[in-house]
This record gives structure tokens, sequence and C-alpha cells, in this order.
């Protein structure tokens, strides 16, 4: 059986969180990394922001499937993972088959008027001495940032 080759492993959960949607989750190899993501130069909505990307990190570090489906992905994404049991599967997955890198948030843009709840965060990640920027999006659920795809 031939397998598919995985997406670049960075963010590689966060991949599948893609406008046009996927089968599992491409959100987490960026999420699986090793260290954690700093929050410090933020503040305010910002600083949620870009802590629900710290969260991810810290859950997929962890493989805390639960955590990343009930607490950092949007409501939209799980469903679309098939509900809290279909989320974990694939989260589980996804963390199975990422390596280790670094990622730092560069930046947040929070949306203004009739996009306001959306945030997005510029995130740097480096893998193999290779350095990428990925846009994440996210949505403001139950008064929490979560993640809703990447741009």
């Amino acid at each position: 059986m031939r397998r598919r080759p995985l997406a670049p492993r960075r963010w590689a959960l966060l991949a599948c969180l893609r406008p046009l949607g996927c089968a599992l989750p491409g959100a987490l190899g960026l999420a699986a990394c090793g260290a954690s993501v700093s929050t410090a130069a933020f503040k305010g909505e910002a600083h949620a922001v870009a802590q629900t990307v710290a969260n991810l990190q810290s859950h997929a570090t962890a493989g805390e499937e639960s955590k990343i489906c009930a607490q950092d992905l949007a409501h939209a994404v799980v469903a679309r993972l098939g509900g809290g049991a279909g989320c974990e599967r694939a989260i589980k997955s996804q963390l199975d088959d990422v390596d280790n890198l670094e990622a730092s948030v560069q930046s947040v843009t929070l949306g203004r008027g009739k996009a306001a709840g959306t945030a997005s965060a510029q995130v740097k990640s480096i893998h193999s001495g290779k350095s990428r920027l990925s846009t994440v999006a996210l949505v403001r659920e139950g008064g929490k940032w979560k993640i809703s795809g990447l741009g």
C-alpha cells in the first residue's frame, strides 16, 4: 500500500483547517512542536489570541486531544471532523505523525466592524532549518478565541 506523503510537518494539523477543508485536521503540526509559544509581546485581545495558539501548542505537546477539540478548535472545525470523538481520533492520528519544530507568534490582527469576533495570527515555524510563515484564523466563541483555520 502506497502511503500519501505527509504535509510539511509545520502545523500539520492546521493544514486541514484551510477554507477548503480536508478529512483530517491539519492543525496541530505547528502545535505539536517542542517549546512553548511566547505571548509576552501581546496585550489585551491580541494576547488572548496568541494565548490560544500557545494553548494549542501546549495541549498538542502533552497529547491532550480532548482539550484540543474542546478548548482550542472552533465548533465548526470539530463538527467537520465528526464531532468530539471524531475530532479526538483525527487529532491523535496527526499528533502521532508530527516531529518537533519551533514556532512563534509574530503578529496578531483583530477583526473590526463586520469582521469583529475574528482574528488572525501570523505564526513563524522552523523545521529542519527551514522557516515558514502561516496565518492562523481564529473566531470568538463563547467569549474565547478558537482556531478556525489556516490561511
